[in-house]
């Protein structure tokens, strides 16, 4: 059987837990994989997921100065593709309302990728709709290859909808992670069975059993333990959490830790020392995911108040609120996008409105002053999780799509 080529922006990545879970899952359904990359790895460790993906790793140049030579040759080779004027031809209506470097880089990659492609790889999948997809549909144009995608967060609500809709248009069939994400682009595409819903989910068969639920409560029981999981940027709201954090103070005895890199963890920091909170927060950084896992069998709450950034950016549904409920942690989160699609509030945990530190200290001291709550909101939480969002149907479903486009091909 042929291969199928999955496009992403950067591999691996720790932060990006769902995609080597699809990727494995794929393999392990008989669909051999050839891994694009956009970029190099940049972060300190892997998880053990990857080191079971046994695909081929194609790095192209994440800039085109990088490697003049290699650009140039897949330039030559493209000029001479008999779909060539075609793809040149989208590319030059996407530069006119998009005069960007951005947008040469990814025509350049594109080029790159169509004379270095494979004889073997049959169809092209990327994950993300914004640059990767770029990559993705000008690769298929040139080499007349079927493709499709897997729509998240950022690249749907940070692409402008004209270019939404021209990828909709060109993409054989798409899936995303949210019945939000579905409504929204299937709104934009040219039918109505384009885009389908299917969940990350979860693998459960690589998670422990539950943990047990701790009676801290921040008082003669002992510290309540908080954790959250995620890069430090704008569209999680931490600033947030640590403003709620510094009004609850010395009310309760707490201690909060946070996993996860990003650009905006020495501002965080920063604001914990002028709060005065500093010496019960802990940030460890970016972590093996066994990491993460233990530190959710740790905590007592897991806390996440994603919100909408400036740019739009947004959280789809995030693995680490999936992954916390199902080892049993309690969890608070805020209901942007598709996560009350997870979280009922009240039932299967708490839903605070974002970018509302008040309301979020309170819903922090709610919790750690009672276990029996939390131990209520944890049980029902795991039971939702483990119930409806396993990664099995979602990844068979995905699998089946795939094997049909290589039949066709093959055909």
């Amino acid at each position: 059987m042929s291969r199928v080529a999955v496009i992403v922006k950067g591999y691996p990545r720790l932060s990006e837990t769902f995609i080597a879970q699809e990727i494995l899952g794929l393999e392990e359904r008989g669909i051999e994989v050839l891994i694009v990359s956009l970029r190099r790895p940049t972060d300190p460790a892997i998880h053990d997921m990857h080191r079971k993906i046994r695909a081929e790793v194609l790095y192209l140049p994440e800039y085109l100065k990088d490697d003049p030579a290699r650009v140039r040759a897949g330039r030559r080779y493209a000029e001479g593709l008999a779909d060539y004027a075609a793809a040149e031809e989208a590319f030059r209506r996407d530069l006119a309302r998009d005069n960007t470097v951005n947008r040469w880089r990814r025509w350049g990659q594109a080029q790159v990728l169509a004379r270095e492609l494979p004889a073997d790889v049959g169809w092209l999948y990327v994950h993300y709709l914004h640059t990767p997809a770029s990559v993705a549909r000008y690769a298929a144009l040139l080499t007349g290859r079927g493709w499709s995608f897997s729509a998240h967060a950022k690249d749907i609500w940070t692409t402008p909808e004209w270019e939404l809709r021209e990828k909709l248009a060109d993409a054989a069939w798409g899936v995303t992670c949210t019945g939000f994400n579905r409504d929204y682009l299937g709104g934009l595409a040219d039918r109505d069975d384009k885009v389908g819903l299917v969940y990350h989910g979860l693998d459960f068969s690589r998670f422990p059993d539950a943990a047990a639920p701790a009676v801290h409560d921040g008082g003669d029981a002992g510290p309540v333990s908080i954790l959250s999981v995620g890069r430090a940027v704008e569209k999680k709201g931490f600033d947030d959490l640590i403003r709620a954090l510094g009004r609850i103070g010395g009310t309760v005895d707490w201690r909060f830790e946070h996993i996860g890199g990003g650009a905006d963890l020495d501002k965080l920091k920063a604001q914990a020392e002028r709060l005065g909170i500093a010496d019960r927060i802990r940030f460890r950084g970016a972590r093996a995911h066994d990491d993460v896992i233990q530190a959710m069998l740790d905590a007592d709450l897991f806390v996440l108040p994603s919100r909408i950034a400036k740019s739009g950016d947004r959280d789809g549904l995030p693995n680490v609120l999936m992954e916390a409920q199902a080892l049993g942690t309690a969890c608070i989160a805020t209901p942007v996008s598709a996560i009350p699609e997870l979280i009922e509030d009240g039932r299967t945990g708490l839903l605070v409105p974002p970018r509302d530190p008040k309301a979020l200290a309170q819903a922090i001291l709610d919790l750690a002053q009672d276990p029996e709550k939390r131990a209520r909101l944890a049980r029902a939480g795991e039971e939702r999780v483990r119930s409806t969002f396993a990664s099995e149907p979602g990844l068979d479903r995905i699998t089946a799509m795939l094997k049909a486009e290589l039949a066709r091909k093959a055909a």
